[in-house]
């Protein structure tokens, strides 16, 4: 069987491409075949399985040889012992950069799902940015995983539906990919929605006869029409995608009765002259609809797409859709960016193409000033994947906004010269305020001063996307630096210190730089003055940096409590009333550090204090770990263990995240009374996204105990996790 694909593959490739290699070809399927050997997919497949049909749907495409050896091997070095040197050394750099950016960063430690996953779209778009074919591939990739997804867990199908409606539908629609973005979202809303989507499959199914007829009318009128006018051309009946439908049902509080272009014809022509011809007829033939008439391929779309658009009254007053195109730009509304690649059969790139992708460098140039993931999706929601607004310049180019953008948005799309000149706006020939919302056909014209004075600050409220916000707030920063850089770090170190992280950690230059290029800053200054200016929340930065050095100590050191204490040491079996051992000392005042909190079941260590006796810490305290690194400190640490005896309570404080709902805090106190752990405080609030941050500080006797209540806890209905509080 697996012959079988790779030779209805190489078949696939033969009918576009006569000149390709087809032995690279060959040559990657037996390679990714052998990396692959004894892996299966969840449906019990063959791995292998999987990277043809993803090379399969880009031979459909017509993509080059290159991207279809790419996607046989997109998962050889993600999944296997192969490296991307293996994949240079094989089939050249050009396969392993569309490899390489293919590849998730799943060896990278990250603080959060979220992170990881804006960090693997970052990686993408970086190489994006050096060829386009990476997304192309990845979308394919995408599809057909999307395809097989019944094997996967219910969680794991809602989840990659979920991220593929928010990012990869989207990303498939700016690249003009309209037939890959129809079945992407189609397949994501049968796992997102099931009960919706079948409920539209199964009215549909239920008018099909209905609906032939009344589009095979049509059909029939305009063929007799076209021939009359002596004009070649192919009409097809156009079915409307199911989340199409679902989305106006939703948004427009419909029935899928009330929706008029469930009904659509397509006419594809040979030439843009024929299109107009179509078009005048279809109008004398059907009444238009006022105002629902679009000219695409007058102007076109930023994604390449160009057609005719028109709703008409059929022969029984339902209304339908038209659309007319010519073959090459249908082929273009089906395929997008891959229709015009560049690289195909030899053809070098033109400046229009590259023109096409401006928004990706766009993207990675805002990137840059945004440290956390929430900014990250936004950007790409509202400037990459929103709804467009296309207005135009006075000389007539067409500037493509998200809906809701203003004229400050069009300034500084057009230049950030422009924007920070900008004293004020046209709009059709008339003055506007700043924070008029731009309408599709708006012809704007900037108002600007010869003197470069600078935005107002209070724009930032008003604008609508990101690449205006960030350079808005470049401005400023670049305003007053060296008095932003002063007080950042000033400010910064005070929170360490706040939180008992060392500031020597700024010192570390390589452990720094790759911290500050992972959350978007160049250097050490431009994060001082990015908090100086206050436009970079503190607080969570230094909740990051925090995480990021107790990982870097905890997994590099691996220290553990006997690398640490001295060897020569007398032992005393008696224990305090505390429940500890002291090992060499039998009468000492002994205290538990709030800073870790340990409970008996957790290694600890001792550290002798300056007259306020032995302070008890968890092995792995990071306060612990900092200790180590100094020679003098470590001859303070003494030999410490739990008595077997213990009778005494222990003080710990638990984290819990849970979706907010009535009663939350009522069942979770239930929860602990029920195996009788005492609670000493709660302090509980509302974070983003209606999720309720819950701290619990209760009595715990041993580590045991503590399990068994987080067990508990975890049973309470919405709970999202529950964690012990670290220092």
């Amino acid at each position: 069987m697996e012959g079988t694909n790779l030779d209805t593959l190489l078949e696939q490739i033969r009918k576009y491409n006569k000149s390709g290699d087809l032995s690279l070809v060959e040559k990657a399927y037996h390679y990714a075949e052998e990396k692959h050997e004894g892996q299966s997919r969840k449906s019990g497949e063959p791995y292998v399985t999987h990277p043809i049909q993803v090379a399969m749907i880009l031979a459909e495409m017509e993509l080059d040889v290159q991207s279809i050896v790419a996607a046989l091997l997109h998962d050889v070095v993600e999944d296997t012992e192969t490296t991307r040197e293996d994949i240079v050394k094989e089939f050249g750099e050009t396969v392993a950069l569309l490899v390489d950016g293919v590849t998730k960063l799943g060896k990278i430690p990250y603080t959060s799902k979220e992170e990881q996953q804006v960090e693997n779209l970052r990686k993408m778009f970086f190489a994006m940015a050096k060829d386009i074919r990476v997304i192309v591939i990845k979308l394919a990739d995408r599809l057909h995983n999307l395809r097989t997804l019944k094997s996967m867990p219910e969680e794991k199908q809602r989840a990659t539906a979920r991220e593929t409606l928010e990012v990869y539908a989207p990303l498939a629609h700016r690249l003009g990919m309209s037939k890959i973005k129809w079945e992407l979202e189609d397949l994501s809303l049968r796992y997102i929605d099931p009960i919706g989507y079948y409920e539209i499959v199964d009215n549909i199914a239920q008018k099909r006869d209905e609906r032939e007829k009344y589009i095979n009318d049509i059909i029939t009128s305009l063929q007799k029409a076209l021939d009359g006018m002596q004009i070649k051309a192919h009409i097809e009946g156009r079915a409307k995608h199911f989340y199409s439908i679902y989305r106006k049902m939703y948004m427009q509080n419909k029935t899928i009765d009330e929706l008029y272009d469930l009904f659509a014809v397509r006419v594809i022509v040979d030439t843009v002259a024929d299109c107009y011809a179509v078009l005048g007829m279809v109008h004398e033939l059907y009444k238009p609809m006022p105002g629902r008439f679009k000219d695409y391929i007058a102007m076109p779309k930023p994604n390449m797409y160009q057609s005719l658009h028109s709703t008409l009254f059929g022969p029984n007053g339902t209304p339908f859709e038209i659309q007319i195109r010519t073959w090459e730009m249908h082929h273009t509304a089906e395929n997008g960016i891959a229709a015009h690649w560049k690289y195909k059969e030899g053809k070098s790139g033109s400046s229009d193409f590259d023109d096409k992708l401006e928004w990706i460098k766009q993207l990675l140039e805002i990137q840059k000033d945004m440290t956390n993931a929430e900014d990250f999706m936004r950007t790409l929601k509202i400037d990459m994947f929103s709804d467009e607004v296309f207005v135009f310049t006075p000389k007539g180019d067409v500037i493509s906004l998200p809906i809701g953008a203003t004229p400050i948005d069009f300034a500084y799309a057009i230049h950030s010269a422009v924007g920070n000149r900008m004293t004020g706006a046209k709009v059709n020939g008339k003055i506007v305020t700043l924070d008029y919302e731009l309408k599709n056909g708006d012809v704007v014209d900037v108002v600007t001063t010869n003197v470069t004075h600078g935005p107002n600050l209070d724009w930032i409220k008003i604008c609508k996307t990101s690449q205006a916000r960030n350079k808005i707030n470049q401005w400023f920063k670049n305003v007053n630096r060296e008095e932003n850089v002063t007080k950042g770090k000033d400010y910064l170190e005070k929170e360490l210190k706040k939180i008992m992280v060392p500031t020597t950690f700024l010192e570390d230059k390589p452990f720094v730089e790759s911290l500050l290029r992972k959350y978007g800053f160049n250097t050490i200054e431009d994060l001082y003055a990015a908090i100086g200016y206050g436009s970079t929340n503190a607080n969570r930065f230094v909740t990051r940096f925090k995480t990021e050095c107790k990982k870097r100590m905890l997994d590099e050191e691996h220290i553990k409590p006997e690398d640490i204490l001295p060897m020569s040491v007398k032992t005393t079996e008696k224990p305090n009333n505390t429940g500890v051992i002291v090992e060499g000392i039998d009468n000492c005042l002994i205290r538990f550090s709030h800073c870790c909190n340990p409970v008996p079941g957790d290694k600890i260590v001792g550290y002798v204090t300056r007259g306020r006796g032995v302070a008890i810490h968890r092995a792995d305290c990071i306060n612990v770990l900092h200790a180590t690194n100094s020679e003098k400190e470590m001859n303070r640490f003494i030999p410490v263990r739990w008595a077997d005896d213990r009778s005494t309570s222990f003080q710990t404080m638990l984290y819990i995240t849970a979706t907010d709902r009535n009663a939350l805090l009522i069942d979770i106190m239930s929860a602990v009374a029920d195996i009788k752990i005492p609670v000493t405080n709660v302090n509980a609030r509302t974070g983003k996204n209606n999720l309720a941050i819950i701290e619990l500080t209760m009595e715990i006797g041993d580590t045991e105990q503590l399990n068994k209540t987080i067990k508990r806890i975890k049973q309470v209905e919405g709970i999202l996790s529950v964690v012990r509080r670290r220092q």
